[in-house]
């Protein structure tokens, strides 16, 4: 009861933040409008609330949410499950096909990961006071290209899976025209292994939004050596934020 409860705040609360902010909306929007046309597909990997699905979808596009947890599928079903432009899948993204071990913060479900080295890194992490994980759950888990195969090939693809996106990558072995992938400073070394594998299957342009500021740090896209020292030398303070890799 009580847990189901802590749940229910904690989703509420993510609600309120994500869907209560219309100028940040409209940023996300302008943002996400470089990238995203009407008719295009899009992969939301990890959708959490389903506040970027709300954005591709009045960008027009068809969108494919992914998002393991059980409460947060709840929402994306109770929100989108009747659109025929979206798909929910209640799936985790890695490498392959199989399944996966997922720890779950019941306070705060937005933060629940399946890499034990995230919930390791955040417990000893200034700003992370108070968040646990302690409930575990076995849930099955797909790959982007398997994603890719049952659904064709998206225009862009959003990753934010809490410290999961280099195994999330690693299942993508064709590139598509763009992406972005969450990065967090208590795991710089998870994201400069993104942008390894972002380079790997061709990515020659980067840029990076910080927090949720939804605009672009950098006024001109760099290469994979610049976002990486961008990277590397960000203060620890700047916690967050999302990298975006493009072919052209």
């Amino acid at each position: 009861m009580f847990e189901g409860f802590s749940t229910a705040r904690g989703v509420v609360r993510s609600l309120r933040i994500y869907y209560g902010n219309r100028s940040r909306a409209a940023a996300m929007d302008r943002l996400y409008g470089g990238f995203v046309r009407r008719g295009d597909l899009v992969f939301d990997i990890g959708a959490h609330v389903g506040d970027r699905v709300a954005s591709f979808r009045r960008l027009g596009a068809r969108v494919v949410a992914v998002e393991p947890q059980p409460a947060l599928a709840r929402v994306l079903k109770l929100f989108y499950g009747r659109n025929s432009e979206v798909s929910i899948e209640t799936k985790a993204v890695g490498r392959r096909a199989g399944t996966i071990s997922m720890m779950i913060n019941i306070d705060n479900p937005t933060v629940s990961s399946a890499s034990p080295a995230f919930v390791a890194a955040a417990c000893q992490a200034p700003g992370w006071e108070g968040q646990r994980w302690t409930k575990s759950v076995t849930m099955p888990l797909t790959s982007l290209d398997v994603l890719i195969d049952k659904y064709g090939t998206p225009a862009f693809i959003k990753i934010d899976v809490e410290g999961f996106e280099e195994e999330a990558l690693a299942g993508l072995t064709r590139a598509v025209a763009a992406l972005s992938f969450e990065f967090t400073t208590i795991q710089r070394d998870v994201a400069l292994a993104c942008i390894e594998r972002c380079i790997a299957i061709g990515y020659t342009r980067f840029n990076a939004a910080l927090g949720e500021t939804q605009s672009f740090a950098n006024a001109e896209w760099v290469d994979g050596q610049e976002i990486t020292r961008w990277l590397t030398t960000l203060p620890r303070a700047a916690n967050s934020g999302d990298i975006y890799a493009s072919l052209a």
